[in-house]
């Protein structure tokens, strides 16, 4: 691979998920999921944005997918509602939420454009949580069946799948922290969905292999942190492992090691003797992959709190009053200095360099993929209409230079998926924050392709990476 050109066949992409863009939240035999039931809930989002229009990708998915073809990308990964295809969470499929994914699949296909399939990017069905949600075993059985559902019907025809999208944004998040749907706030909780998220991804893909062809791949998507300590002091250090347990290593030891990390169980007796992890769970948790998906967007800084000042949060995520970090009270986070987008997340490609290589040197067999990296910026229309966002350029330059020194390296990188395709729903932050590739005007639902998409076209025509503007 010569300097700043990737290798003919490296699988170039883009990505969303269902809540973000789809919109149709009460059509056609769709029913609430947790992530309705919180942005309906006043003071949980910003502004009392919900998901029930968003991208309106529902009813536009031959435009959005002609603006695929314009990029000229060779994958589309997108997630699956499974409160659209399986409304209670248990049953059998409604078959017309099943057709639109069924309609997408074959406009992707007859654009030459590979479906990505991702089964799970937040949405539990409101029902499940009614019945306990993550933190009860029975979710981890109901989300294999769903799994068994989708890949009876779609297996077929898309070659990709990934089970989960972030677990440890829907267990500490979502049961922690309390700033992702469903919003409780019980740490013990959190660390019970952890595992079951590990369990039901383990079940998932003995349901997958049970369906699919031979030929099928199946993986799993991570958002694992790169921490790094404040300082060399050895209280900082054991900060920054104790934040990799719970970031990383509470996925990747069962997952891809079929054990929980010593130290992640000790760092947590405080709270819980782990009895809910039952003989086999790990075992079934650590099922051969095809690959494994990396998300990355921003490094994480964190030393031992000196107990003398307020505690410092600033861990990228929407702030609460409330941790996502069980065990971790005595740890603060820190924003690094230099550049940062407009989630305030600060820009550092050695970060994406060295997840890359961490991952490569512990699981070398194992092909990796970029199934998440952009950035956020207040893009807005100038004057003649066009979008022009240099700073999304430069942080994508700058990343993917950090991917290809690292292929160079030795890690087997064998794509890479920008988000987003379109602006959307930004979780708790609403229609505040712009990810996009393509612009969207939420009042008309016009597409403008902003500079930074051609930019990334030029690059997947070329396979060479661009200089910045």
């Amino acid at each position: 691979m010569t300097d700043r050109q990737f290798p003919p066949g490296f699988l170039w992409g883009t990505a969303t998920a269902a809540y973000q863009i789809e919109g149709a939240a009460a059509e056609d035999g769709r029913s609430p999921s947790i992530w309705d039931t919180f942005s309906h809930t006043p003071g949980k989002v910003v502004g009392g944005d919900t998901g029930d229009v968003a991208a309106d990708h529902y009813r536009r998915r031959p435009e959005d997918v002609e603006l695929m073809t314009r990029l000229g990308v060779g994958a589309y990964r997108f997630s699956v509602s499974w409160s659209r295809v399986q409304p209670t969470g248990t049953g059998p499929a409604n078959e017309r939420g099943l057709d639109f994914y069924r309609a997408l699949v074959d406009d992707l296909l007859s654009r030459g454009i590979q479906p990505c399939l991702t089964l799970y990017h937040w949405d539990l069905p409101q029902e499940l949580e009614d019945a306990g949600g993550w933190p009860e075993r029975e979710t981890a059985y109901r989300f294999a069946e769903y799994a068994e559902l989708v890949g009876s019907a779609l297996g077929d025809r898309v070659r990709l799948w990934t089970t989960l999208n972030e677990p440890w944004c829907s267990a500490f998040l979502g049961y922690s922290s309390g700033v992702h749907a469903p919003g409780r706030t019980d740490p013990v909780a959190s660390l019970r969905a952890a595992h079951h998220l590990n369990l039901g991804h383990g079940l998932a893909v003995k349901a997958l292999r049970a369906v699919l062809p031979t030929e099928a791949q199946v993986s799993v998507t991570l958002n694992p942190a790169y921490v790094r300590p404040f300082s060399d002091a050895p209280a900082d250090v054991d900060a920054a492992r104790r934040i990799d347990a719970l970031a990383t290593r509470v996925f990747t030891g069962p997952m891809l090691e079929g054990a929980y990390p010593a130290d992640l169980l000790a760092d947590t007796a405080s709270l819980t003797d782990w009895s809910f992890v039952r003989d086999g769970d790990t075992a079934t948790s650590n099922q051969p992959l095809d690959s494994v998906g990396l998300n990355y967007y921003s490094p994480t800084l964190v030393s031992a709190a000196s107990g003398d000042t307020p505690r410092v949060m600033a861990d990228g995520h929407k702030p609460s009053e409330f941790s996502a970090w069980p065990a971790a009270d005595d740890v603060d986070f820190h924003q690094a200095p230099g550049d940062r987008t407009a989630m305030g997340w600060s820009i550092d490609p050695a970060g994406m360099y060295e997840l890359l290589m961490r991952f490569s040197r512990a699981y070398p067999a194992l092909p990796l993929l970029i199934t998440e990296n952009g950035a956020a910026y207040d893009d807005k229309p100038g004057p003649d209409g066009s979008v022009h966002d240099p700073e999304r350029i430069a942080y994508l330059h700058s990343h993917l230079d950090a991917v290809r020194r690292a292929m160079a390296d030795g890690a087997d990188v064998r794509g890479y998926f920008l988000w987003s395709l379109l602006d959307n729903f930004e979780w708790a932050y609403g229609y505040s924050k712009r990810f996009g590739a393509v612009h969207v005007d939420y009042a008309t639902q016009q597409r403008t392709l902003k500079s930074s998409a051609r930019w990334y076209a030029d690059l997947v025509r070329t396979g060479r990476l661009p200089q910045p503007e």
